[in-house]
């Protein structure tokens, strides 16, 4: 396994921060780590990148202790952390040399440092010092720096904060580009990053995995096993009347003839019956697919 967290714990004084947090991700799986501020996965990828230190539970990256090899694993990971520190007086090309200087890349530095301008576009700013650059070609440095060691592990936390939409795209592009011989744990909130990027999902809430979907057509339906459906009758129904009908654990009334029903199961059937037993007609029935914000919503409440 590329990465593999088991019985995970992380204090700090009486403030438990990770509570046996356990996961696997093979090579070349690109893995969103969703959870809302303050849920732990900043500390758990600070962890794995050998910045915070654990003394309950086992991390461990290409099958090595992280806390007993950290100069081993270093190597093997490339982390983009979110504030992305870099230093702004410096030139892109410059600072990128610089980091390939401490990873003591020796004579191919040049040519490391030029492949990874060109691969993620930073060519035509790259004379320009890191300060003059705009938010989104400072996170194409902050890959870049990451990416020098040429990594099996890419760690990056929150990558697209604060960029604009087309900024979004490029980035998720690269990222998207980038993952295909690499395996990628991404932290981020946003749901559109998961659909944009990911092939799996692992949800974290205060501390513990909630859920772990590597079926990501799955993540609409992983908060709760009941079904929605919205109908609409030619005639005036009575909620109550529905409310008999097995599986169905809710009905609430849009209007008159119009109802959402919350079932256990796919009542579809039965309720066509309940139509035809009643003399009444149905104008529309469909199963309501809830977005992927209202199961996060559910998941992390």
């Amino acid at each position: 396994m590329s990465i593999s967290i088991s019985n995970l714990t992380k204090k700090y004084g009486e403030q438990t921060v990770l509570n046996n947090v356990s996961f696997e991700i093979g090579e070349g799986e690109v893995v969103g780590f969703l959870g809302p501020n303050g849920a732990g996965k900043t500390t758990t990828m600070k962890i794995l990148a050998g910045a915070l230190s654990y003394k309950i539970g086992s991390v461990k990256i290409c099958d090595l202790e992280v806390n007993s090899n950290q100069l081993k694993t270093s190597a093997l990971i490339g982390y983009l952390p979110e504030q992305n520190p870099q230093y702004s007086d410096m030139y892109v090309k410059e600072y990128l040399l610089f980091v390939a200087e401490t990873f003591k890349l020796g004579k191919i530095k040049e040519q490391r440092v030029n492949e990874l301008i060109d691969l993620v576009g930073l060519r035509p700013e790259f004379h320009k010092k890191i300060g003059q650059l705009s938010k989104g070609y400072r996170q194409r440095v902050g890959l870049a720096q990451a990416l020098i060691p040429n990594p099996k592990v890419l760690i990056l936390d929150e990558p697209t904060t604060g960029l604009d939409p087309n900024q979004l795209e490029e980035i998720r592009s690269l990222i998207r580009e980038i993952g295909i011989d690499k395996t990628v744990l991404l932290s981020t909130h946003i749901m559109q990053e998961i659909k944009a990027i990911c092939n799996r999902v692992i949800v974290i809430n205060k501390g513990e995995i909630v859920a772990d979907y590597s079926d990501l057509s799955a993540i609409k339906a992983f908060a709760e096993d009941n079904l929605h459906f919205e109908v609409e009758f030619a005639e005036a129904i009575q909620p109550l009347e529905l409310e008999k009908l097995e599986h169905i654990i809710g009905v609430t009334a849009i209007t008159s003839t119009r109802l959402t029903l919350i079932a256990s199961a796919d009542i579809r059937g039965a309720v066509f019956d309940f139509a035809v037993k009643t003399n009444n007609k149905i104008l529309m029935i469909n199963q309501i697919e809830r977005s992927m914000e209202e199961v996060f919503r559910n998941l992390t409440k």
